[in-house]
């Protein structure tokens, strides 16, 4: 693609690729998936009249959209790799399941004959969960993840019974688990601190939209404080009721890059199941 007029580099690919997302031009241009006149750029640099840029798969399909046995690819560098997962589907393996899992799959799609792929996941999101998972290509990216978790913004959305009466707040409560590991709510010997933000987006007659932000990462800590909070996730087989899928889906995942600290910001399409009746 040659340039026609002075412009910032970000500018001039939205104007050329109106189909792919800023996110995803963002994200290409931070792994080096970018050239100008034949050289890598990681910013978004001013260019001038007749430069030549180049996007490394410009061929391909947009890596959103690219299909992955019921996943798709959010994004894709030298470092990391995210998908969105649907419901249904286990992040990585248990003793019960070990092949049928969106590490397994994502392993197997990249993979080539003699050269199979490694993957490290850095997170978990539950079977009935849907949305943002992350995984590292070595281990040293991972622990680098991991050890700016604390840092990492994470944004739900759920689908819950009723309306809260407040349209935003926050359910400060501890969690513990009891024997059968079910997770509770309130005073324990073993509870540890949890804090769930939400907003209700929109509501209907007899459900509600809201959308979450973890200031802590407990086990069911959505599930178990939506629950407390007299409106469990639609279609929480544990916490309230069972239905087709459960309400819950993980949004939007921020995370400082592994390669230079830059906060790396990934997006997954809610489902249509999360969707209002009206």
């Amino acid at each position: 693609m040659i340039v026609d007029e002075p412009a910032r580099l970000l500018e001039f690919l939205r104007r050329k690729l109106p189909e792919w997302k800023r996110s995803t031009l963002e994200q290409r241009i931070r792994a080096g998936s970018v050239s100008v006149n034949g050289a890598t750029v990681r910013r978004n640099d001013l260019l001038t009249a007749g430069d030549e840029v180049a996007v490394a798969g410009l061929a391909e399909a947009v890596p959103s959209t690219a299909a992955l046995a019921g996943m798709s690819i959010l994004h894709d560098d030298e470092e990391l790799i995210a998908v969105n997962k649907p419901a249904g589907l286990l992040s990585v393996s248990t003793d019960r399941e070990t092949e049928r899992t969106a590490l397994a799959l994502l392993r197997e799609h990249l993979s080539r004959r003699g050269r199979p792929v490694k993957l490290w996941p850095v997170h978990r999101i539950d079977r009935e969960t849907s949305g943002v998972l992350l995984f590292a290509k070595s281990s040293e990216a991972r622990e680098r993840v991991q050890a700016q978790w604390e840092h990492a913004r994470k944004v739900y959305l759920a689908l819950v019974e009723g309306r809260p009466a407040q349209l935003e707040g926050v359910i400060d409560q501890p969690l513990w688990e009891d024997r059968a590991l079910f997770v509770r709510v309130g005073h324990h010997p073993e509870a540890k601190e949890a804090r769930t933000r939400y907003v209700v987006r929109e509501s209907n007659a007899t459900r509600s939209l809201l959308e979450i932000e973890l200031d802590t990462g407990r086990r069911h800590q959505i599930r178990a404080h939506l629950a407390w909070l007299g409106h469990p996730i639609v279609g929480d087989p544990r916490y309230g009721n069972s239905a087709a899928r459960m309400g819950l889906h993980a949004l939007r995942l921020i995370v400082p890059h592994p390669s230079d600290g830059q906060l790396l910001s990934i997006e997954a399409p809610p489902p249509k199941g999360l969707r209002l009746e009206r």
